[in-house]
């Protein structure tokens, strides 16, 4: 009895992390299958493999290829951007609330954006207008919070979000009526707003590989900044370029998808839990998968739960990332 007691108390064996990022790597690839072969459109899955494979009619090719994997795709690209820019921005502030849009990022593209709505441009118009609006923030940002620190940079941006939500709230009411309800989809995050899929998976992977290469310096930074100075690494030129990197990953994000929140929250609280681990070099590489999959899953709920409409994906996401993250902090504590 004495030594059954000592191995139910025996601590768990943890997961070796190369075999714990196969499995998610291979849970990834089964939601963007279900991803993709589910929908509102009434195709089933034999119909839909059919297609994939070259069968079937013109019709079903064409929901597959041209809709649902344009989607699909711009999802796991988000996601992964989203969630990799939150791993950057807990490890340069040190703090487990930081999030992608902390940086007034989000508000200054979501200005721009609509400014240009107002004026009646075109989608490739109103995602160059995000860009700019996005980089006049970082911008702002950086030259209000020069010399002052992590903690100012944090300060300066979470004033300008405040600014830049101000601003909207009047774009808003001053916008006609026949553009209120795209302007209230592309704020509330809408993958429709997609059109370039493969530069957001693109630059995903790219994030993802630089990350693991500047994995260690990452770790040193997170490790606090009196430790970052014994071993001679140059805060001021690494918060520099983290700064740069969060706010780039952000603004291909929101211009993608609009503002998408949640993720780059949450997804690296989960997979430090899970992992049991903050080492960047599995960190990096498992949130951009958790944040791809969690993006990709949010949106079949968001084409599929009240079909034929589509509801926004950010709504989605913050309906179920509210009660997730409250679910993290109690397991964490």
């Amino acid at each position: 009895m004495f030594s059954a007691l000592q191995h139910a108390r025996a601590p768990r064996a943890r997961v070796a992390p190369g075999r714990a990022l196969l499995v998610l790597g291979l849970l990834a690839v089964l939601v963007f299958g279900v991803a993709l072969l589910s929908g509102s459109s009434g195709i089933g899955v034999r119909a839909a493999l059919g297609a994939l494979l070259g069968a079937g009619d013109e019709a079903t090719r064409n929901v597959l290829l041209a809709v649902r994997l344009p989607r699909v795709l711009a999802a796991f690209g988000v996601g992964s951007l989203l969630a990799l820019a939150g791993v950057l921005l807990q490890a340069l502030f040190r703090n487990a609330l930081a999030d992608p849009y902390v940086l007034g990022v989000s508000g200054g593209a979501a200005v721009g954006a609509l400014l240009a709505m107002i004026a009646g441009a075109a989608a490739l118009i109103v995602q160059s207008a995000a860009v700019a609006g996005a980089l006049g923030a970082v911008g702002l940002v950086y030259l209000l919070a020069r010399g002052g620190g992590t903690p100012r940079l944090l300060l300066t941006g979470v004033v300008l979000a405040s600014a830049c939500g101000a601003l909207v709230s009047v774009l808003l009411a001053l916008a006609d009526s026949s553009r209120v309800r795209g302007m209230v989809f592309w704020l509330a995050g809408d993958l429709e707003w997609a059109v370039q899929p493969w530069l957001s998976a693109g630059a995903a992977l790219l994030a993802v590989a630089v990350a693991i290469v500047l994995a260690r310096p990452l770790n040193v930074l997170a490790a606090g900044e009196l430790r970052a100075r014994s071993v001679g690494l140059a805060l001021e030129a690494w918060r520099t370029v983290l700064f740069i990197a969060c706010a780039a990953l952000t603004a291909l994000a929101v211009v993608s998808a609009g503002t998408v929140g949640f993720v780059g929250l949450i997804t690296p609280h989960a997979v430090r839990l899970s992992f049991g681990t903050s080492d960047h070099r599995v960190v990096a590489p498992a949130a951009a998968l958790g944040g791809g999959m969690l993006l990709a899953l949010a949106d079949l709920v968001a084409r599929t739960i009240a079909a034929p409409r589509q509801l926004p994906v950010g709504a989605i996401m913050a309906l179920v990332g509210a009660p997730l993250f409250v679910m993290l902090l109690r397991q964490r504590r």
